[in-house]
This record gives C-alpha cells, sequence and structure tokens, in this order.
C-alpha cells in the first residue's frame, strides 16, 4: 500500500529466503531442477534477471520475453516470488555499438571500450531512454504476475564517468547548488593559487591530470556524481511507481562504499537492501558494522541482507571456502542486526566467465547431497520454521555512532593532517568498542533523528553543518551524552573552515576552541591520563593515544584528562562540558589500543546503558548479543558465537524459548562455537 510519502508498506509476511537467479545462462531442460531444487531448499524469492537485458531485448526492435513468462510461472507455480530486476545493471553490446555515447569515461580521459559491468554514463541521454523503456515494457508486463513480490532496480550502482556529457551536467547541478558563479568561487575559496573561474565553461571534473587542488571541487564532483547515478535509480522508479504503484522498489548497496552517499540514496528506497561480502579474516565486529550502516540509512528500518556467497568469493585473493556452520552464524547475524531476509549469490554455479568459480547454492555437479547445498537447505527450514516471529523487529539502540560521507570524501581528499587517518577506520573502532561490551548501536547520517540515543558517538566529524550542530546541542541538552574527538567541526559544506575554527558550530555544547593539531608518526605516542574519575576509571588512569593531538582553548569545559607526553604534557586531553541536562566530552586525540572501549565502557556505565544480558553485562569475548523488538512489543535476543570456544551468558530473569528449537533457558546458558540461539523473552 503506496503511503502519503510516496513510499509503499513493506510486509513480507516472512523472512525471505533464496538467491540471485540467472536462467538465461540455462537451457529449458534445467529450469524445473532448479525450482524443484529450490523447494528442497525452502527457497521462497528469487532475485531474476538481473543481467537479463540483452536477452529480454536482443536488438533496439525487438523484445523477447516469452522465456522469463515461463520462468515465473514455474516459480509461481512452487510457491516461489520474484525480486523482479530491471535487467538494466548489464548493457548489451548492441547498445554501445549503436551508442557510444553511453560508454563510460574514466578519470584518466579513457573511453571504455564494451565489457564487464556497470559501464552506462548516467549522463547518456540514450542510455536513460533505452533503460527506461526496457523498464516500463517489463513493469507492464509483469505488473499483475502473482510472483511480482519486489522490484530491484539495477544493480551495485557504483561507476562514475568523467565524460563530457558528465561535465556538462555536473556545472549544471553546480549551477543550482551554488546559485551563481561568483558564489561558486566563494564557496570553493577558489582565490587561493590564484583558480577563480571567470566562466562555467572553464569548471571540469576532477581528472586525474586536472584541477585537484581545489578540495571543495572534488566533494562537490562526488556530490554530483552520486546524485547523477541516483538519478538513473530514480527515472527507473518512477516508471515502476506509474505502473504498480503498490509494488516496493529496492536496490542492492554495498556497505560501507565511498563512491555513493547512500544516505541520500535510501530516501528514495522502500527498504534498504544490501551485498555482504567479508574478507576471510573481517571480525565479526566489522560486519556487524556493516548491517547497522545499512540499518541506519532509513533510520533502524529492517533491511534486506541481497547478497552473501554461500562459499566462496572467486574475487577475493584466495577463494577459500567457508568451514561448515560459518554460514549460518553469518546468516543468522544479519538477521539479528536488523535483515528481514538472507539471500545468495548465486543459484547455480555458472559454467563460463569471470563467476565460475563464485560460490553458488547449486555447485558444478548439480547436487543436493553435497555440504553447501545441505546447509543452505537447512537455514531454509529453519527460517520457514520461524514463520513472522523475526520479522519487522527494530535493534533496540539507545547508542549511536554518526558516519558521514561527505566527512569520508573530504578526509580521504585532504592534504593533511595526517596519512594515518582513516576515517571510515575511527567509525568502526567506535562501534566495535561498544558491540563488544554487547551495547546496541545505530549508524546513523548526523542529520537523523537523534531523539532515542542517550550516547552518541562522532569520531572525526570534520564537517559539521549549523542544522546538525543545532540538533546535536538540542539533544545533549535534553539530556544525552555526546562524545566527539580530534579534528571535529572543522569546515562547513563548502570545505570552508568555520569562522574561529574547530570545533565550529559545536563550540558552546563542547566548551573549547582547538589552538592547533599536531600528527603523530608512527613511532610517537601519546597518552590521555585521568585527573578526574570518570565512572568505571579512576583518577591515574593511562589510556593510550596516538595519530592526532590537538591543544585546545578551555571555554566552560572541565578537564578530565591530560596528555603525558611532549611538550603539551599535563594540557588538556579530556574535556567534559555539562550543557543543560546532558554531557559533551571532547577527545581532543585518538585513543588507540583498547582506549576507546575502556572510555566508551565508563561513559556506557554513566549513561546507564548496557548490554541485553543479565545486569547489563558485556558478554564472553567473541560472542554477539543484539535484541530486536517487534512491532507489537515483543523482544527476541540473539546470541552468537564467533568465537573459537564455548562461551556462557547470563540471561535476564525469566524462561526465555529458543525459537528455532524449542528450548528453554533460564539463568546461565552455554553458547557453542559457531552456535545460534534465537530467544523469545518472557512476556509480562
Amino acid at each position: 500500500m503506496a503511503q502519503d510519502d510516496g513510499h509503499v508498506d513493506v510486509n513480507f509476511g516472512q523472512v525471505l529466503y533464496g538467491a540471485d537467479y540467472n536462467p538465461e545462462q540455462w537451457p529449458d531442460d534445467v529450469w524445473d531442477e532448479d525450482v524443484r531444487l529450490m523447494r528442497e531448499a525452502h527457497v521462497t524469492t528469487v532475485s531474476v534477471p538481473v543481467f537479463g537485458w540483452v536477452s529480454l531485448q536482443p536488438d533496439e526492435e525487438t523484445f523477447t520475453f516469452e522465456w522469463l513468462d515461463r520462468v515465473l510461472d514455474k516459480l509461481d507455480a512452487q510457491g516461489v516470488r520474484a525480486n523482479l530486476a530491471t535487467a538494466t545493471a548489464s548493457v548489451p553490446a548492441w547498445v554501445t555499438r549503436r551508442y557510444p555515447d553511453v560508454l563510460v569515461m574514466d578519470e584518466d580521459g579513457v573511453r571504455r571500450r564494451h565489457g564487464n559491468r556497470h559501464t552506462f554514463c548516467p549522463s547518456s541521454p540514450n542510455f536513460r531512454r533505452l533503460s527506461t523503456a526496457l523498464v516500463r515494457e517489463i513493469a507492464t508486463r509483469y505488473a499483475d504476475h502473482p510472483a511480482l513480490q519486489l522490484w530491484h532496480i539495477g544493480n551495485e550502482y557504483g561507476t562514475l564517468c568523467y565524460c563530457g556529457l558528465c561535465a556538462e551536467a555536473f556545472r549544471a547541478w553546480l549551477r543550482e547548488r551554488h546559485g551563481s558563479l561568483d558564489q561558486l568561487n566563494h564557496n570553493w575559496n577558489t582565490a587561493f593559487w590564484g583558480h577563480t573561474f571567470t566562466d562555467w565553461s572553464q569548471v571540469e571534473p576532477p581528472v586525474s591530470k586536472g584541477e585537484r587542488a581545489v578540495q571543495a571541487l572534488r566533494i562537490d564532483w562526488h556530490r554530483f556524481a552520486s546524485d547523477a547515478l541516483l538519478n538513473c535509480l530514480r527515472a527507473e522508479v518512477a516508471v515502476i511507481r506509474e505502473v504498480t504503484p503498490d509494488v516496493p522498489v529496492t536496490t542492492n548497496l554495498m556497505g560501507a562504499f565511498f563512491p555513493l552517499d547512500y544516505h541520500r540514496w535510501a530516501r528514495e528506497l522502500d527498504i534498504v537492501s544490501w551485498d555482504n561480502y567479508p574478507r576471510p579474516n573481517d571480525p565479526p565486529e566489522t560486519v556487524a558494522f556493516n548491517h547497522a550502516l545499512m540499518r541506519g540509512l532509513r533510520e533502524g528500518q529492517p533491511f534486506l541482507l541481497m547478497e552473501q556467497s554461500p562459499s566462496q568469493q572467486n574475487w577475493q585473493p584466495y577463494n577459500w571456502i567457508k568451514p561448515p556452520g560459518l554460514l549460518r552464524l553469518q546468516s543468522y547475524q544479519a538477521v539479528a542486526q536488523g535483515a528481514d531476509s538472507v539471500m545468495y549469490f548465486q543459484w547455480r554455479r555458472s559454467r563460463g566467465g569471470i563467476e565460475k568459480l563464485h560460490g553458488a547454492v547449486v555447485e558444478h555437479h548439480g547436487r543436493s547431497d553435497a555440504r553447501v547445498f545441505r546447509e543452505v537447505a537447512e537455514i531454509g527450514r529453519e527460517l520457514e520454521a520461524l514463520g513472522t516471529r523475526t520479522t519487522g523487529g527494530r535493534v533496540a539502540a539507545r547508542a549511536a555512532v554518526l558516519f558521514d560521507w561527505p566527512t569520508w570524501w573530504s578526509l580521504r581528499f585532504s592534504s593533511g593532517p595526517s596519512v594515518d587517518l582513516d576515517y571510515l577506520e575511527q567509525c568502526r573502532s567506535a562501534y566495535t568498542a561498544l558491540h563488544q561490551l554487547g551495547v546496541q548501536a545505530d549508524v546513523l547520517a548526523p542529520d537523523a533523528d537523534l531523539s532515542a540515543y542517550d550516547l552518541i558517538v562522532a569520531p572525526v566529524l570534520t564537517m559539521v553543518e549549523e542544522p546538525v550542530a543545532t540538533a546535536i546541542a538540542d539533544r545533549v541538552r535534553a539530556g544525552a551524552t555526546f562524545v566527539a574527538t580530534a579534528f571535529t567541526g572543522l569546515v562547513d559544506e563548502h570545505e570552508l573552515v568555520h569562522p574561529g575554527g574547530a570545533p565550529g558550530p559545536l563550540r558552546d555544547v563542547l566548551g573549547l576552541t582547538v589552538e592547533e593539531t599536531d600528527a603523530l608518526p608512527p613511532d610517537r605516542t601519546n597518552a590521555v591520563r585521568l585527573g578526574a574519575d570518570v565512572e568505571t576509571l579512576p583518577a591515574g588512569t593511562e589510556l593510550p593515544a596516538g595519530i592526532l593531538c590537538e591543544r585546545v582553548f578551555l571555554e566552560g569545559a572541565k578537564p578530565v584528562g591530560e596528555y603525558t607526553r611532549d611538550f603539551y604534557a599535563g594540557e588538556p586531553a579530556l574535556t567534559r562540558n555539562s550543557y543543560g541536562q546532558g554531557q559533551a566530552y571532547y577527545l581532543p586525540t585518538l585513543l588507540t589500543g583498547d582506549g576507546l572501549r575502556r572510555l566508551l565502557t565508563a561513559l556506557c556505565t554513566e549513561v546507564g546503558i548496557g548490554s541485553p544480558l543479565a545486569g547489563g553485562a558485556p558478554p564472553p569475548a567473541g560472542v554477539e548479543v543484539t535484541r530486536r523488538v517487534g512491532p507489537s512489543g515483543e523482544g527476541v535476543l540473539y546470541l552468537l558465537n564467533h568465537g573459537a570456544t564455548a562461551g556462557n551468558v547470563r540471561l535476564r530473569p525469566g524462561v526465555h524459548t529458543d525459537l528455532l528449537t524449542g528450548r528453554t533457558y533460564e539463568g546461565e546458558v552455554p553458547v557453542p562455537h559457531r552456535g545460534v540461539l534465537i530467544l523469545a523473552e518472557p512476556t509480562g
């Protein structure tokens, strides 16, 4: 049902389970075997035909939908629904041969030849015309097909184009954003180095041999490039909304993906979906951060896990296979973190091409008694038995970590302060510290609604706009605790340093001004020695620090920690400012080692935030604990053991029932290695 804001209510009535399905790669006689195996694996949903453009339209004048008709009918006959793709992800060769403007130009100014994926220029009128025409044909033909469940727009958008068409579109975008050339010159501070523009035609994309000294240009270019690709999605969604206004839409995002500002993208989607491909050595906290980031794009709404490999990923340096139990653990980690689906890429391994060694539910041998297939089928059986017990639930978070794409771009393109300053890693470190404590945290845009959060952590939030600062100050005034770190609030949205320097519009709430910033090479370290008790951290406690150390002027804030080394030893290294009903902490350095976890442990205690376990205690090392609250207020507790050994956790009072096995637990509960418990909390 369409809502007043144009979005569609999403309620699938079950955890979606399935895979990307590419039947066009296989003869008809394989299709019947596929749908038989899908039922054996308890598959409910498949994404089809993501790369099917040329199979649906072999030339500009011809559409060949009959094969897809038969596929959808076979799926429907077995009760399998379709995430129906618009099929625009892979442009046919006939398109690029007839319309070469569709091909992208890279940042070296080289026009790409046909091949690979994502080779379309988002500013090409021919791509826009042909892609939306295809979408209209698909939407019209299948609007009333009973298999249609969800629209899958494009696929993994992300290739940027630097061609002449994009240059012209960039200039038009800049005119709308800045209003005039004079204002653009002001906002970009182009008087520096004499880079002032005197005509719009002089403004070019930041190609590799072009203008890269105007940092604001590079940031605006990424804003534009993200919007340009987003406009391709918007164009397809507009057709979909016209033809099927009550069918939800999504596209598969890719976690912490640098080129695109997913906060803007999520506004166009009815539900966020994303593709989870962790590296072999990624700790579970890194994966959980990505889930929380995707969940936070729509401020806590459940999301879809659209892709993961059931076994191995061919594009990584070593095509390791997931050992027994790991796929199940990773799948339920997604559910625990807010997913209402578990899906794979892909259903059947390709016989040829670059992904013939990528994992799939059905291997080359086609056997259903294979280990991977049996694991997939068992997960499907469990999810089917769960029914709606876990769907629609939101992660009950009182802590938030702020993450901002323009700040990420700004720090990546900045000349200084340190090559070791990694914005993504700083944000992940803050989330990891909370995750290890069992403290649930959402990863949110700085301009998100913060009213539900009692602890707000903003690592290295360099780019701060006035409305964001006002919202943070209002939340602290109302009782929240705010934590900022070095290099916060230095610049505005145009990359101009705020009057008076850092922390800019956060100066009042933090109660200080930054005097100067020291950048420490790896062989120089410092530490924060606490001079006053911070809850569980007594005076004299030392927390290791490095990378950046700022000297500050206190303007109301009180020092609670001091540097231990260098000429600024004894100067404030942690401050606290009482502001209304709340507290604002400023850490003018970056804690290393276990320093941040220890500090956030103390601040969580101060705020009264803990894990969902008895007494709010942290879980054992390696055990992940998450709580989702359903639409009717029912709580579900997830216990997942990523560690090498079994771990025991103590539950809050009452009898908890495992939704997977029906067993009941009370008091201390063992969680085996790679074990998963999904516990319905006591009622009443």
